[in-house]
Order: structure tokens, then C-alpha cells, then sequence
């Protein structure tokens, strides 16, 4: 079986996809306590080091790994802080901007995997007038004891599956010696699931209601919501947020497509401490009503506030979100639900929007486990 390391882990949505087509994680690392949490709770059999990776030695990662051989490392590092401000290569890997992709690198030189697979956003390729990807393009090439034959490309969600239109860039490397190129997985899926497609079995509750656990009460409507469904017998962590009564009237008001500005006279947000007065601030994406027949947006970390329901006056819930992401219904969230700005730890909705999709993940996954296994 092949083996992988997942780095920046998170819940574990790269590890769920890879373990579908057959890989077998033997080390997960991320730093956040809640992501530990649900990580351990949906994958018992595999070792997690919670905290920054650059604590970490050899050593903590080789008493979990008891001398087995790794083929893959996966992780998306953040590179959003990403400099090139000092033009000689060591300074750049010294530039604290730079640590956490440095430190993907880092492990890459300890085990030398025949294959790594590294996710991040889409900005990545902008950054810096195109800088940045050329810099960690090289890194990668000359990485580890034979250097890695190295492809980018940004893959879109929905083209595998995803009832999601996200677009993320996905960057593989091959070692060299294995004189093989990077292979991307071709589009799986003609038809986009949508939204609807996606919730619509899901128990239809109004603001405040749900549970923790709830049975289904309907059927499943389609081939998405029989996978989704396959390995659990109810529904996990489908609690609606309470809004107030404002807020409802608020969401009556907003039309498939539309959001809070499209409102804004009548329905505006209020300064804080003064109800009378509405706020300057204005975000485009709050509270925009999903279209049930197209996929949705991408599900990002602030999913909570940014979307309403297709047909409900509510935000989604934290399995609604599960399913737009492709998490199956037997994959439970930890942690707290939602957050206050001072809490510490990622909540049950920002573990779900931070995650790579699993089925786009599987596809990947799927594509290079092919290209390895030719190569053997």
C-alpha cells in the first residue's frame, strides 16, 4: 500500500480523498487543537503531531513512522505572507514569511517521498508578479537528494464531483530519478452537482433548530446523496445558527444571486451601539442567497455569514457545508460550532471551508497512484 504524510492537515479533507484511492496516511500534522480533534476522531489509526512544524525533528516524526518507506507527502503550506524581498536564496528560506513552505520543504528532504502533492489558492500564481510560483518551483526542483520533476495547474472543484465551483492550484512533483512527469487528473464529471442536488435530503430546519445528531427522514434524491449517505445511519453537526427576527426579514427580502447590498436601503447593517444609523461598511459577499440549480461558490472559512440557504431564511449549516465540500455524512466535526473573534482554535465551519475537498483530492490522488504504480 502506499504510503503519505499529510502536512497542514487540517480536519483532514486531503487525507479522506487519498485514503479513498488507497493510500495509507501514516502521519498527519497540523497545529490547530480543534482540527486534532476532528482528525483523530475520523482517522483513529493515524499518528497526528499538533503544533508548528518547525518544532518538530526528524526524530518526532521517525518514532511514529517505525522505518516504513513514504511515497507521498501532501499539504497545502500558507504562502499568502510569501517574500522575495531578499534576492539570495538563503534569505529568502530565512524570511519568517516564508517558514511554513519551507518547512513542507523541509520534509521533503528527510524522507525524499517518490511523489509530494502541494496545495494552495489561486492568488499564489500572481504573487508578486509571478515570482513566487517560479521561486517554489525551484525549491522543488532541486529539493532532496534527486531533485523533483515539477508541474502546476489549477484544477476546479466541480469538474470532479464538487458541488462547488472553487478553483485551487494544485502543484505535484515526481522525483527524478523515476524519469516520469506529473499527471493531473482529467475532468470526472460532465454534469455539475448543484446545491440542491447536494442538500436538498438533508432534515429541513428553520433558524435556531437542528442537532447534533438527527435522523434523515427522506430518502436520497440522487447518486450525490446516496455517496454522501453511504457509510451512516443519521445526520451529524446540522444545527442552524439563531438569527433575530431582523435578520430573517432580512434574508426574506435577499433573491437567489443576491446579496445584502441589493438590500441595503431597507435592510442594511446598523452601526454597532447605534441601531438608527445604518453602517458605512459594506461587504459584497455577506449574506448572498445561493442559486439552488448551479453549484455554489467557493466555500471559504467564513462560510457561515457569507451564504443563505437556497429556500430557507438561514445560514447553512455545518453538514450543508460538509456536503458542498464533498465530506461524507460519516466524517463528524469537533470542536466548536462557531467562534467568537477571541476564542482560540478553528471552528466546526472554518475546519470544513480551509479543507481541499475530498473528492478532488481523491481524483488527484487516484491520478498519481496510477503514474507510481506504472512506474514500479
Amino acid at each position: 500500500m502506499l504510503t503519505s504524510i499529510d502536512l497542514f492537515s487540517g480536519c483532514g479533507g486531503m487525507t479522506l480523498g487519498f485514503a479513498w484511492a488507497g493510500f495509507d496516511s501514516v502521519l498527519a500534522s497540523d497545529i490547530d487543537e480543534n482540527c486534532l480533534q476532528t482528525f483523530t476522531s475520523n482517522f483513529p489509526d493515524t499518528p497526528f503531531l499538533c503544533g508548528d512544524l518547525s518544532s518538530f525533528k526528524k526524530e518526532d516524526f521517525d518514532k511514529h513512522l517505525n522505518g516504513r518507506k513514504i511515497d507521498v507527502i501532501i499539504g497545502g503550506p500558507p504562502c499568502q505572507g510569501f517574500s522575495l524581498a531578499n534576492k539570495r536564496r538563503n534569505q529568502i528560506a530565512d524570511d519568517p514569511r516564508n517558514k511554513l513552505f519551507y518547512e513542507f520543504v523541509k520534509t521533503i528532504v528527510w524522507y525524499n517521498p517518490r511523489a509530494f502533492v502541494m496545495e494552495n489558492v489561486k492568488g499564489l500564481l500572481s504573487m508578486q508578479s509571478g515570482g513566487v510560483i517560479k521561486e517554489i518551483l525551484k525549491v522543488f526542483e532541486n529539493a532532496g537528494e534527486f531533485g523533483y520533476c515539477v508541474e502546476y495547474k489549477i484544477l476546479k472543484a466541480s469538474d470532479y464531483g464538487v458541488p462547488q465551483s472553487r478553483e485551487r492550484v494544485i502543484i505535484i512533483g515526481i522525483r527524478k530519478d523515476l524519469d516520469c512527469a506529473p499527471v493531473f487528473p482529467e475532468k470526472s464529471s460532465e454534469n455539475e452537482v448543484t446545491v440542491e442536488a447536494a442538500i436538498s435530503d438533508l432534515p429541513r430546519i428553520e433558524a435556531g433548530e437542528g442537532g447534533e445528531m438527527m435522523p434523515y427522514g427522506l430518502e436520497p434524491q440522487n447518486d450525490y446523496q446516496k455517496m454522501m449517505r453511504k457509510n451512516s445511519r443519521a445526520v451529524f453537526n446540522h444545527v442552524a445558527m439563531k438569527h433575530t427576527q431582523r435578520l430573517v426579514e432580512r434574508f426574506k427580502a435577499i433573491a437567489p444571486g443576491k446579496n445584502l447590498l441589493d438590500v441595503w436601503d431597507t435592510h442594511g447593517a446598523v452601526q454597532r451601539g447605534n441601531p438608527q444609523k445604518k453602517s458605512t461598511i459594506k461587504f459584497s459577499q455577506n449574506n448572498q442567497r445561493l442559486f439552488a440549480d448551479r453549484p455554489a461558490p467557493t466555500i471559504a472559512a467564513s462560510f457561515q455569514s457569507n451564504f443563505i440557504h437556497p429556500h430557507l431564511h438561514r445560514n447553512f449549516t455545518a453538514r450543508e457545508g460538509a456536503r458542498l465540500q464533498s465530506f461524507p455524512d460519516d466524517f463528524i466535526f469537533k470542536g466548536m460550532r462557531t467562534k467568537m473573534s477571541w476564542e482560540k482554535g478553528l471552528s466546526q465551519y472554518q475546519q470544513i471551508g480551509n479543507a481541499v475537498p475530498p473528492l478532488m483530492a481523491y481524483e488527484i490522488a487516484k491520478t498519481l497512484k496510477g503514474v507510481l504504480e506504472n512506474n514500479e
